[in-house]
C-alpha cells in the first residue's frame, strides 16, 4: 500500500528541509529517518538501503558529500509521489534518540558580543577581549559522554563554589545557566596528523543541530583558572534530535562580518561565510531572547580548520559547537548570565523576576532560517527540564 505525505501549509519542515534523525517506531529498533511535516520517513524502507537500518547516522556521514547529495535528491524525488505506507510514521508516535555516535565534542567561543559581555562581567577593570581572541577561534575539548538528546531531564550539578570568605565549599550550583548554541556535525573524517585546509572544511560539515551547553557559572568561575571549564560544563550538553543538512541552508548563507586584524593564512577562506539564522529562547514558555547567529565572528569552516591545525583528526559524527550566540541588543543575548547581567538585573519570566535557573524550570531553544523562494525552514528544538541535585 502506498500513501502521499501531506505537509501542512506553513510547515517549517517541508521538502526543502528534510532533517535527519534516528527514531524507534515502537518496535524497539532504532533506524534513520527524515522529518517531513508531521511525519517521519523510514529511509531503510523508502530507499531500500541497509546503511539507514542502523541506530546512528555515522556510516552514512562517512560516505561523503557526493553520497549525501545523491540521497537528498532521491528523497526529494520520491516524496512527490506515493511512497510505501510502511515508510511513514506519525512524528507523535515515535521515540527519538541522539542521531549520531559522538566520538569527540569541542565547544568554541565564537560570538564577539558574548565574549565582550563575559569579559566586562568577569574583568570589569580590564579589556573585555583577551589578546588572542581576534586571532583564533577560542575553544576547549568537551565531554562527549554527557551530550544528551533534547527532552532529557538535567540534574542540577554539584561542585566547588567560592564563598564570601574566599574559601570554597561543595554543593549544588546556585547559578545554573544556559548557552544557546549551534552545533556542527562532522561528516567525512580526516587522518591523524593531517590538518584540513580551510577551503575544504565546508565539505566536511554534514549539517547543524541546536545545542544548549548548560553552564554552572559559580562552579565554572572558581575552577576554570588556569585550565578552563571542567565540572561547571561537563555535566550535560543538550542536542536536538534532528540534524539539518547544510544543503538545506544554501539560502541562509551570508558573508561573514569583517575580521580585524586579518586572520593568519590557514584561517583565510576564499569566501568567508556565516548563517542568517534566528534562535528563540523560551524560559517556562516565555520568550526571553532571540539571538541572531549572523553576527558570529568566526565561521564554521574556521572553527574546523583551527581544530585540526595541529594535526588532530576528526571522525564522522564528531560534534563542535559555536559557543553562546549573542547579538548586540539586550533581547538578543544567549545566556542568562548576560540577560541578568551577572544576576544584578532580574529578567521578567511570566511575571516573575528571575536570574538563574531553579529546579522545575523548562528551557526550550528553537530556530528558523531562510529557505528557497522566500520560505522559512526550522531546526529541531532542544529542551531540558531542571531536576534537583543528587547529593551523596
Amino acid at each position: 500500500m502506498s500513501v502521499r505525505v501531506e505537509v501542512p501549509d506553513g510547515s517549517l519542515f517541508g521538502p526543502e528541509n528534510l532533517p535527519y534523525g534516528v527514531f524507534d517506531p515502537g518496535d524497539r529498533t532504532f533506524r534513520v529517518g527524515v522529518r517531513l511535516g508531521d511525519s517521519v520517513l523510514d529511509l531503510a524502507v523508502l530507499l531500500e538501503d541497509s546503511v539507514f537500518a542502523r541506530p546512528d547516522l555515522n556510516a552514512f556521514l562517512a560516505q561523503g558529500p557526493d553520497r549525501w547529495r545523491e540521497v537528498r535528491e532521491r528523497i526529494q524525488r520520491l516524496i512527490t509521489t506515493a511512497i510505501p505506507d510502511a515508510a511513514v510514521h506519525p512524528l507523535s508516535s515515535v521515540r527519538l534518540r541522539l542521531p549520531i555516535e559522538i566520538g569527540d565534542y569541542v565547544d568554541f567561543y565564537a560570538s564577539i558580543d558574548h565574549a565582550t559581555n563575559l569579559g566586562r562581567l568577569l574583568r570589569p577593570n580590564g579589556e573585555p577581549l583577551l589578546p588572542n581572541w581576534r586571532h583564533l577561534p577560542v575553544g576547549y575539548h568537551g565531554r562527549a559522554g554527557t551530550v544528551v538528546v533534547s527532552g532529557t531531564d538535567i540534574t542540577r550539578p554539584c561542585g566547588q563554589r567560592r564563598t564570601p570568605s574566599g574559601a570554597p565549599d561543595f554543593g549544588p550550583s546556585q547559578r545554573l545557566d544556559i548557552e544557546a548554541e549551534l552545533g556542527f556535525v562532522v561528516g567525512r573524517g580526516s587522518r591523524p596528523g593531517g590538518p584540513i585546509p580551510i577551503d575544504e572544511c565546508a565539505d566536511r560539515i554534514f549539517g547543524v543541530a541546536l545545542v544548549n551547553d548548560w553552564s554552572a557559572r559559580d562552579i565554572q568561575t572558581w575552577e576554570y583558572q588556569p585550565l578552563g571549564p571542567f565540572l561547571g560544563k561537563s555535566f550535560a550538553t543538550s542536542m536536538a534530535a534532528w540534524i539539518t543538512p547544510m544543503a538545506a541552508l544554501d539560502a541562509a548563507r551570508i558573508p561573514l562580518p569583517p575580521q580585524r586584524p586579518e586572520p593568519l593564512p590557514y584561517l583565510r577562506e576564499r569566501e568567508p561565510w556565516g548563517l542568517d539564522m534566528e534562535l528563540a529562547v523560551r524560559w517556562n514558555g516565555t520568550v526571553v531572547s532571540r539571538p541572531p547567529y549572523g553576527r558570529m565572528y568566526w565561521s564554521p569552516a574556521q572553527m574546523l580548520a583551527h581544530m585540526t591545525a595541529n594535526g588532530a583528526s576528526v571522525r564522522p559524527g564528531d560534534l563542535f559547537a559555536s559557543g553562546t550566540i549573542s547579538g548586540s541588543e539586550r533581547d538578543q543575548l544567549g545566556s542568562f548570565m548576560e540577560l541578568s547581567w551577572g544576576g544584578s538585573e532580574p529578567i521578567d519570566v511570566g511575571g516573575s523576576p528571575r536570574t538563574f535557573l531553579v529546579d522545575g524550570d523548562l528551557v526550550e531553544l528553537t530556530a528558523t532560517a531562510p529557505g528557497p523562494g522566500g520560505s522559512r525552514i526550522g531546526l529541531g528544538e532542544v529542551s531540558g527540564l531542571i531536576l534537583p541535585a543528587q547529593i551523596s
